[in-house]
């Protein structure tokens, strides 16, 4: 799902982004994380590869954010040195924000799942988290029905004109 669009001036640039979150779960709020990447999976990225079908994020017990189960693939030109496509990432996040994201997660059962991957307007590979819930099959066919019924009356405005 990589998009490799470019923002304009002082707006972000998504490198890959994850439209099925949107579709699987209902998103509470969003964060904004770093995340400790090594050269290799910065080239890949910036050249619009990589996957985060199926990522969540998850808590330690040492209060620690981690990305898990995101795809990017080893770098064609890398050497021996390559890094590992699915190896668990670090997110860089304020303590405080580590524990109260711990806390609803516990508690309430929501999930935490990267949203999209993006370049900062000073060129730092940035990560969106969202916090979710996650929908049910009603619900996914009422959001379908809404989009459906947007449509028809941008539509039918567009017609009228």
């Amino acid at each position: 799902m990589a998009s490799g669009r470019k923002g304009a001036k002082g707006q972000s640039a998504t490198l890959v982004e994850n439209r099925k979150a949107r579709h699987d779960y209902a998103i509470l709020e969003r964060f904004e994380a770093g995340i400790e990447l090594v050269g290799t999976e910065v080239k890949v990225l910036r050249n619009g590869e990589g996957g985060l079908l199926g990522a969540w994020c998850k808590v330690d017990d040492r209060n620690q954010l981690w990305l898990m189960q995101v795809r990017i693939p080893p770098y064609a030109f890398g050497n021996r040195f390559n890094h590992d496509a699915l190896r668990q990432r670090r997110l860089l996040m304020h303590k405080a924000e580590i524990l109260r994201l711990r806390a609803k997660v516990e508690q309430k059962g929501l999930s935490l799942i990267p949203l999209r991957l993006y370049l900062s307007p000073r060129g730092k590979v940035k990560v969106e988290v969202a916090l979710c819930q996650g929908k049910n099959q009603y619900d996914r066919r009422e959001t379908i029905k809404r989009r459906e019924a947007d449509r028809a009356a941008a539509r039918a405005v567009r017609v009228y004109r």
